[in-house]
């Protein structure tokens, strides 16, 4: 299913086909898979062949982060930081984008460092410990 959304995504063997892809990869992402949710969040985050929608973009992000996808965390902290579909909130940006470093993104250094020249150090620290209890609950419900 994932795979087969792939290809309709670049048109690989298949008519690119959005909608298509967005089909195949809706039936792998409700089956838990971390990639198909990413790129769900990645398709509707952009407006890819579909509407643009950040909040479907958000629901898809956070279970693909529930399983520890450091792609999906870094884009939580762009929307954070953006205010895309959310309310801006640096706290959050930061949060995110710190616990997308831990897990091994490293482009997330500049962003989440940018997002910090705005901040106060109460806030970063209370960033901080927002991320830590996020990994302690196993990124549920962050």
């Amino acid at each position: 299913q994932y795979n087969l959304g792939f290809m309709y995504r670049k048109g690989h063997g298949v008519p690119q086909d959005y909608k298509a892809a967005v089909k195949w990869w809706t039936k792998a992402a409700e089956q838990g898979l971390t990639f198909a949710q990413y790129n769900l969040g990645q398709i509707y985050r952009r407006g890819d062949g579909v509407p643009q929608d950040y909040k479907t973009a958000l629901k898809w992000y956070k279970k693909a982060v529930e399983q520890g996808d450091a792609d999906a965390q870094y884009n939580l902290g762009v929307m954070y930081n953006k205010g895309h579909g959310v309310p801006q909130d640096f706290v959050y940006a930061h949060m995110w984008l710190d616990l997308a470093v831990s897990s091994g993104y490293k482009n997330a250094v500049k962003n989440r460092d940018i997002v910090a020249q705005v901040m106060s150090s109460s806030q970063i620290e209370k960033a901080q410990d927002l991320a830590r209890e996020c990994v302690k609950k196993k990124y549920k419900g962050c």
